[in-house]
């Protein structure tokens, strides 16, 4: 039942739509138009009808066999698919036959991309999202912000092909790629991703894509940090080859014309002629209206003013006169018909040529012409250096009757015209000037080339001088508004670097700008009257006047003076020599005298005992005398203690610091990147700051450099260089005191705790600016900190994150182990141990706390033999009991001596008869016969020592003194007479 059911359904469904195209109309051709199917395995394809809309017609035409997928169409031709056959393509379009071409940038073309990203993934609420690729006409133009803006562009190639472009790129500041991705993610190899800049308004440039899926990429990031304005990159006639055919033809775009079938391009209309879309001629403007080359419609004409002449000299005639002659800025726009216009002033007054350049000669037909070598002019006729001489050779201008050959002007503006611009600047005679131009934005350009550059023979060449040569140009400017002039210099008047900017009205001044490379040949000078843009001409009277330009030692070029010069000691020539090294000329002798002992020759000046500069401290001269350098030793002597001596041999290395990172408005992180190069003497290797953004790659050198330096994976690198400049390449001196020849390190900017003092290394640059009018300077502090291990423990001051507070002058904190002075036996002290076993040790230790690393060692462990304090004791004890015996002894035998005088003494008492004071005459002094032995008896018969003691004790009488019984010479008499009785 329900099987019965779901066929009736079909069957109803079938019929109502038999019914709905049974009410369909029958197609047209212009209902449907024909597609290829993929191609097969074979390289095969099918011709279908495929209608504009859907279900609005049936009876399309049935699939037929298509072409070969290889097949393809001829420039100018298009494959109609009708019959499957090339066609040419009409008057007023055009074809490239296998490919696609994209001109016409009035919006971003079908299949175009373009987005704006931060470049280095900054704050994540930056807006980038109006940093893109603008269409502007004639072409699609870049960003000019530090976003990273990309135009893309996917296209599906049957068989290989090329994209070619053109492209105008004239900024060094932006860095700007083109690369190819294919079907497998596979990128374009980085190296040659790199686009070179312009070296003329247009570069074309080819690459050859494969078969398959291609995306196409240009992505330019703009690394300009420092306000000034940015050139944005140009792009136009995109052509892409290998889609293997193109069904139709594409009409040329207004401005240009297409005047015979088969055209493969369009021809631009000419100046004051115009043409709409698809034309086959173009069309005269009228009268009062103009249109420049390639314009699609015609403007009215102004009323001429003032600022649509100029005046310029005519070159000198025969009679050495020249004429003051008005022209109108080429191409004319103005009108001289419309109410209020001004008419061109009457030209052909008369006036005196001004003199020859120095180094030129007035010819016969009063033009100038260039002196030969050895010889020179003040600018009217050429005199031959004389013997001993040597002739002073470059450009000097300071007469503009005509621009020097080797000088052009021309025009740069933002919103590119292919309009040859040939009077941005004009001679007048004292003074070449900036015309009014056709807008205020546009920029007029000065450039001069030289050739290279060659030292005078009687300059010694060495590695220590830089210079090459310098260049001095006079100048002023008068504006109503902020205006600016630029001063470039680099390869060519494309590919250079901003040296110096001037804004607004600037006073009649000089500038110099000293060169260092070869490859600084040429120099632009760029006036823009204003930034915003407006067609109105409102500051066409704001003008930049240069009075002067004077470039040194410039191949090919003249000499205005001869100098002297020291000659060859050989007699076969004359020829200039160097004096030797160490030597100065005494002033229009040719003499070669020595300098003052360590002192170098300057540069700019071997004349006169003045050229002889004394080193500063701690300094050196080179073997050469041309500049001062340091050994990286130094022997400091303070006010009180012992001298110091340093050795900083291992920080000579090339040290890197970066400042604290930086963010612009638009969320893109830099920071100031500055190189160090210590001290060392000839051959050491000297920092260097590089700029990598384009191919140009240049780099400065010296003893302190910086750049500007962005994070960034462009060219698989890490960060992007830009903007390096000199701070520091010369050493003035090197000491403990806080400044040295009008430079200032004082010590609030790094405070130390340390009584120990910081060694400073002070250094200065040549190169002057309008804000360091007398040149850079850099101070390197070394402190003594001997837990600092690295070696590039470098810091800039907390209160100026940038090194610097007035951006001429920067400070640098180098604490390091090696920053303190080396160690002498006056940084330690021993410590002797006590005796153990007979052994005894002395260490060494350094005294606390630690100001010094390296130099002497701390000495080994002395071991010596001793004796301990047990063999002391008992050798005293034994002593002293030995002396206490002697003293015992000395003492009874003088007690004994002294009782042998009491009894002599008692005798003589005696034998006086008890007379007082009256003593019994001696009658001999010797001893009486028996008076020996009598006391000898007496001894005997003593009793003990003990015994008189208590005797004495008990015979002491009232007055204090001892009884003592004599014996007189009766008693003795009765006693003997007694014995003999008894006998």
């Amino acid at each position: 039942m329900h099987r019965g059911t779901a066929h009736l359904s079909h069957l109803s469904l079938w019929l109502l739509f038999t019914q709905a195209l049974a009410e369909l109309p029958m197609c047209k051709e212009s209902d449907y138009h024909f597609e290829y199917t993929e191609c097969d395995v074979l390289g095969s394809r099918w011709r279908v009808a495929v209608p504009n809309k859907a279900e609005t017609c049936t009876g399309l035409p049935d699939p037929v066999k298509g072409t070969q997928c290889t097949f393809s169409c001829s420039e100018g031709e298009y494959l109609d698919m009708s019959t499957q056959e090339c066609q040419k393509c009409a008057a007023g379009t055009y074809s490239l036959g296998t490919g696609v071409a994209f001109d016409e940038w009035d919006s971003l073309p079908t299949g175009f991309v373009t987005q704006g990203m931060n470049s280095n993934g900054g704050d994540a609420h930056t807006d980038c999202s109006n940093s893109t690729w603008r269409p502007t006409g004639d072409f699609v133009a870049s960003n000019t912000d530090e976003c990273m803006a990309t135009l893309s562009y996917a296209v599906s190639l049957k068989k290989p092909g090329i994209v070619s472009f053109e492209y105008f790129y004239p900024d060094n500041s932006i860095y700007f790629e083109f690369f190819v991705q294919n079907d497998q993610c596979q990128s374009t190899e980085a190296g040659s991703r790199w686009m070179k800049i312009s070296e003329s308004s247009w570069t074309h440039h080819m690459v050859e894509l494969n078969k398959g899926s291609n995306v196409l990429y240009w992505r330019t990031t703009s690394y300009a940090l420092v306000g000034s304005a940015v050139k944005p990159v140009l792009l136009k006639n995109i052509a892409i080859s290998g889609v293997a055919y193109t069904s139709e033809c594409f009409h040329c775009k207004p401005g240009t014309y297409g005047a015979k079938p088969g055209s493969a391009r369009c021809t631009p209309c000419p100046a004051d002629t115009y043409s709409n879309k698809g034309a086959t001629v173009c069309h005269q403007c009228e009268q009062e209206k103009y249109s420049e080359a390639g314009s699609g419609i015609c403007k009215p004409r102004p009323a001429c003013t003032n600022s649509d002449f100029f005046y310029t000299h005519t070159p000198c005639d025969s009679e050495g006169k020249t004429q003051l002659m008005y022209k109108w800025i080429d191409p004319k726009i103005c009108s001289e018909a419309a109410e209020g216009a001004v008419k061109l002033p009457a030209s052909g007054e008369k006036q005196t040529c001004p003199p020859c350049n120095p180094g030129f000669f007035v010819t016969n037909s009063s033009t100038c012409e260039a002196c030969s070598d050895g010889f020179y002019s003040n600018g009217t006729a050429c005199e031959k250096c004389p013997v001993g001489t040597e002739p002073v050779v470059g450009f000097e201008y300071k007469w503009w009757n005509t621009m020097p050959s080797n000088m052009k002007s021309s025009t740069y503006r933002r919103e590119f015209s292919n309009t040859d611009h040939n009077t941005a600047w004009e001679v007048a005679g004292e003074y070449v000037y900036t015309t009014p131009g056709d807008q205020d934005t546009d920029y007029l350009m000065l450039t001069l080339n030289v050739p290279g550059y060659r030292l005078p023979q009687s300059v010694a060449e060495d590695n220590e001088r830089s210079e090459k040569s310098r260049i001095t140009f006079v100048f002023e400017t008068r504006c109503s508004v902020d205006c600016k002039l630029y001063f470039l210099a680099g390869y060519n008047h494309w590919n250079n670097d901003v040296v110096e900017q001037w804004r607004g009205s600037n006073r009649k001044q000089s500038y110099t700008y000293l060169i260092q490379s070869n490859s600084t040949v040429s120099f632009t000078w760029t006036f823009q009257r204003t930034e915003e843009f407006s067609t109105d001409r409102k500051y066409s009277a704001d003008v930049a006047k240069i009075y002067s330009i004077v470039i040194t030692n410039a191949i090919g070029g003249v000499a205005s003076r001869c100098h002297r010069c020291a000659l060859s000691s050989a007699t076969t020539t004359s020829a200039c020599v160097p004096c030797p090294p160490g030597h100065y000329m005494l002033n229009g002798t040719g003499v070669c005298k020595s300098c003052p002992p360590n002192t170098f020759i300057r540069a700019e000046q071997a004349v006169g005992e003045a050229s002889c500069v004394q080193c500063g401290p701690n300094t050196q001269t080179n073997t050469a005398y041309t500049a001062c350098v340091s050994d990286c030793t130094l022997d400091l002597q303070l006010r009180e203690g012992a001298p110091l001596r340093y050795d900083f041999s291992p920080l000579a290395n090339v040290t890197g610091v970066h400042s604290s990172p930086r963010f612009t408005n638009k969320g893109l992180q830099y920071f100031q990147r500055f190189n160090v190069a210590l001290c060392g003497k000839e051959g050491r290797v000297p920092a260097t700051c590089v700029e990598n953004v384009t191919a140009s790659g240049r780099e400065v050198r010296g003893y302190v450099c910086q750049s500007t330096v962005v994070p960034s994976d462009i060219r698989d690198q890490s960060v992007v260089s830009s903007q390096p400049f000199l701070i520091g390449d010369t050493l003035v001196g090197v000491t403990a005191e806080t400044s040295l020849s009008n430079i200032s390190s004082p010590n609030w900017l790094f405070p130390s705790s340390s009584g120990l003092p910081d060694v400073i290394f002070y250094y200065k640059s040549s190169e002057t600016t309008q804000a360091c009018k007398q040149g850079r300077s850099a101070t390197i502090r070394l402190r003594c900190n001997p837990t600092v291990t690295v070696m590039d423990h470098i810091t800039l001051p907390s209160n100026c994150s940038e090194g610097t507070c007035d951006g001429c002058t920067f400070h640098f904190l180098w604490q390091s182990q090696h920053a303190c002075p080396l160690c002498t036996k006056n940084n330690y002290r021993e410590i002797v141990s006590a005796c153990v076993q007979g052994i005894q040790r002395t260490t060494y230790v350094w005294q606390q706390p630690l100001h010094c690393y390296r130099g002497e060692s701390l000495p080994a462990q002395k071991v010596s033999a001793c004796v301990s304090l047990d063999f002391w004791l008992k050798f005293g004890v034994s002593t002293g009991t030995v002396a206490a015996v002697l003293l015992i002894t000395l003492i009874c035998y003088f007690w004994k001596k002294t009782r042998k005088l009491q009894y002599k003494y008692s005798k003589l008492m005696m034998s006086s008869g008890g007379k007082e004071c009256e003593l019994p005459t001696a009658d001999s002094c010797a001893i009486m016969e028996g008076e020996d032995a009598e006391d000898d008896l007496i001894d005997l018969t003593k009793t003990s020592f003990f015994t008189k003691i208590k005797s004495f004790s008990r015979e002491r009488t009232s007055d204090g003194f001892d009884s003592v019984p004599l014996k007189s010479s009766s008693s003795r008499q009765h006693i003997e007479e007694d014995d003999s009785d008894e006998a």
